[in-house]
């Protein structure tokens, strides 16, 4: 079976409109230094004072050195993982701590033994 070119140029069109297409713009960096749980990494021009990085393997990190060429970061987990050349990419959520029930009660305690 042939096709005409009218035919052709039909579905086409037809893939065309119906390709969706979803493109997610988020800040990239590229780890250049991993040590005892602090990475430096290159790029993040956009990243804030606070806001939670991922890496590679679903590990975040919190992005605490913000200079004008690399950001410095703790990773907040195991990061034996995480290497020179690993792409990092911002999420735009500054860290939150839940706080529940039993987190004022404990704090408490630390606070009267510190005395």
């Amino acid at each position: 079976m042939a096709l005409k070119a009218s035919e052709i140029s039909e579905l086409i069109k037809q893939r065309i409109e119906s390709f969706d297409a979803r493109a997610e713009a988020r800040d990239v960096g590229t780890v250049i230094a991993v040590t005892d749980g602090i990475v430096r990494i290159h790029g993040l021009a956009d990243v804030q004072y606070g806001e939670m990085i991922e890496f590679p393997g679903g590990s975040f990190g919190l992005a605490l050195n913000l200079e004008q060429d690399s950001v410095g970061a703790v990773v907040l987990g195991e990061y034996k993982h995480i290497s020179e050349g690993d792409t990092v990419k911002t999420t735009s959520r500054i860290l939150e701590v839940p706080v529940g029930e039993e987190l004022p009660r404990s704090s408490g305690r630390l606070l009267r033994q510190s005395y």
